[in-house]
C-alpha cells in the first residue's frame, strides 16, 4: 500500500473517538477504580492527572509523530524514521500489541459472560456466591473459550471493514453509547444513601496518603491507561491526515481518558460506600465485589437493581471491545503491509493466532493451571512480560528515539503540521520527552523489577 493509497479517518470526530476508544478501556473502568481505592482516592487522582499531563500526553504525541510521519504500520514507521536499528523498537511494539490482544480478549470475554448472566438474573446471591461463581466460570473448560471466540469474532468483523467503514464507524457508535451508560450508572450510584462518603473519598484529598508508592502507581496507571507502547497510538496516527493537530488531539484524548476514569470512580465508590464495603478490593472489584455492591445498593428498588448490573457489564464490554479493536489493528496493519496481503486476510490471521494463544491463557485458570513458566500461569506470564517489561521498555526507547536521535526539525514539522498550526509548548514537550519521561519510565520499570 503506497502513501497515497493509505486509508485515513474520515472526520476529526472519527480521529478523536477512535483514538480515545483505544485509550479508554478496562484500564479506566476496571483498573483505575481499584488503583485509586488502594492508594488513597483523591490523593491518587490528583497525582494521576499530573502524570497524564507531563508523562502520558508527551509520550502520546511522540507516537503520533512517528506514526503519521511513517504512514505505515508501527514496525515500518520506526524503520522509515530511524533505520533498521530502531525498527526493532517498532517490532517489539507490534509484538506487545499482539500478545496483549491474546490475553486481553480473555478478560473481554469475561465481561460478555457477566453481561449475559446479568440479563439472565444470575447475579444474585451472597458474597460467597459471587466468589464461587467467578471461580467456577474462569475454571470452566468451555465457557471462557466460547466468549473469547465470540468477542474476537466481533472484533474481526469490525477490523476487516477497514479504517473508515470499520474502526471509525464502530467508534462513533460505541464511544457515545459508553458515555451514556456511564452517566446513567453514575447518577444512579450518586443518588444512593450515604453516597456522599464515596464522593468525598474521590474529591477530598488526604495528603498524608501521598508517598513514593502512590506516585509510582499513578505513573504506571497513566502509562497503562493511555495505551502507550502497545503500537495502538502509533498505528492509528498513521491514518491521520496532515491537517490533524497532534498536540491538541493528544490533549483532548488525555482529557477524555481522565474523565472516563473519574466517572468510573464516581460509578463505583458511592455504591461501595453506600453498602459499607471497602473501596480497595483490588482486581476482584469488578467481577466479585461489584455484583454484590449492586445487589445490596439497589435492593430497595428491585427493578433498578436488575437494570444497573446489565448496564454496567454492557459498559465494560464496550470499553473492552474499543481497546481490543485498536490492539488487533496493530497486528493487522503489520501483516497486511509486511506480507503484502489484503486487510481481510491479515485480520483473519491475527484473529486465528491470537485466539489460539488466548485459549491457552483462558484455560490457564482451570485445566492448564498446573502449566507454569517461571512460577506463573500462561495468563499471568503474558500479563507480566507485556505490562512490566515490554511496555516500559518500548516507551522508554521511544522517548529516547524522539528526544535524542530524530532531527528536531522533523519533530517540529510534524508537531506544527509543517507550519500550518502553532508550535506552542513545543520546547516544553521536547524537554519532557528528552529528560522527564525517560527518567520516570525508567523508575517505574526498575521498581516493577524490584530493583528499587
Amino acid at each position: 500500500m503506497t502513501q497515497s493509497e493509505r486509508a485515513n479517518f474520515g472526520t476529526k470526530l472519527g480521529v478523536i473517538l477512535a483514538t480515545a476508544g483505544s485509550a479508554v478501556g478496562l484500564g479506566n473502568v476496571w483498573r483505575f477504580p481499584y488503583m485509586a481505592g488502594e492508594n488513597g482516592g483523591a490523593a491518587f487522582i490528583i497525582i494521576y492527572f499530573f502524570c497524564v499531563l507531563v508523562l502520558g500526553i508527551p509520550c502520546m504525541i511522540s507516537e503520533f509523530i512517528i506514526g503519521r510521519h511513517g504512514q505505515s504500520n508501527t514496525a515500518r514507521a520506526y524503520r522509515k524514521m530511524g533505520g533498521k536499528a530502531w525498527s526493532v523498537v517498532g517490532i517489539m511494539s507490534v509484538l506487545t500489541g499482539f500478545l496483549i490482544t491474546s490475553y486481553y480478549a480473555v478478560v473481554a470475554g469475561w465481561c460478555l459472560q457477566y453481561l449475559w448472566a446479568s440479563l439472565a438474573g444470575d447475579m444474585q446471591g451472597d458474597p460467597a456466591y459471587f466468589t464461587s461463581y467467578f471461580t467456577a466460570f474462569t475454571q470452566h473448560p468451555v465457557k471462557p473459550v466460547f466468549w473469547l471466540i465470540v468477542i474476537m469474532g466481533i472484533t474481526y468483523f469490525i477490523i476487516k471493514k477497514g479504517v473508515e467503514k470499520g474502526i471509525e464507524r464502530a467508534s462513533k457508535i460505541f464511544m457515545p453509547t459508553l458515555f451514556i451508560l456511564l452517566l446513567i450508572i453514575v447518577v444512579a450510584s450518586c443518588l444512593l444513601p450515604h453516597a456522599s462518603e464515596g464522593i468525598r473519598f474521590m474529591i477530598q484529598p488526604d495528603l498524608s496518603k501521598i508517598n513514593s508508592d502512590v506516585f509510582l502507581s499513578a505513573l504506571g496507571q497513566a502509562f497503562y491507561s493511555l495505551s502507550i507502547g502497545m503500537g495502538c497510538v502509533c498505528t492509528y496516527a498513521s491514518y491521520y491526515s496532515k491537517q490533524t493537530r497532534l498536540a491538541s488531539t493528544a490533549t483532548e484524548i488525555g482529557i477524555i481518558d481522565s474523565i472516563v476514569a473519574v466517572l468510573a470512580g464516581l460509578m463505583i465508590f458511592p455504591a461501595a460506600f453506600s453498602v459499607g464495603l471497602s473501596p480497595d478490593s483490588g482486581p476482584s472489584l469488578v467481577f466479585i465485589t461489584l455484583p454484590n455492591v449492586f445487589q445490596q445498593a439497589f435492593s430497595g428498588i428491585p427493578i433498578l437493581g436488575y437494570v444497573i448490573s446489565p448496564l454496567f457489564y454492557a459498559l465494560l464490554s464496550l470499553a473492552a471491545i474499543t481497546s481490543l479493536i485498536s490492539l488487533h489493528e496493530v497486528s493487522t496493519a503489520f501483516f497486511a503491509e509486511e506480507l503484502s496481503i489484503t486487510r481481510k486476510k491479515a485480520a483473519f490471521i491475527v484473529s486465528i493466532t491470537t485466539s489460539a494463544i488466548g485459549i491457552f491463557c483462558a484455560l490457564s485458570f482451570g485445566v492448564l493451571s498446573d502449566v507454569t513458566i517461571a512460577g506463573m500461569t500462561l495468563f499471568n506470564l503474558f500479563d507480566y512480560v507485556t505490562g512490566q517489561i515490554f511496555l516500559p521498555v518500548v516507551g522508554f526507547l521511544t522517548c529516547v528515539f524522539i528526544g535524542w536521535f530524530v532531527p528536531h526539525q522533523i519533530i517540529r514539522d510534524e508537531y506544527a503540521n509543517f507550519g500550518s498550526t502553532s508550535a506552542g509548548f513545543f520546547h516544553a514537550y521536547l524537554f519532557l520527552v528528552k529528560y522527564f519521561c525517560p527518567f520516570c519510565i525508567a523508575v517505574i520499570f526498575l521498581r516493577q523489577l524490584g530493583v528499587i
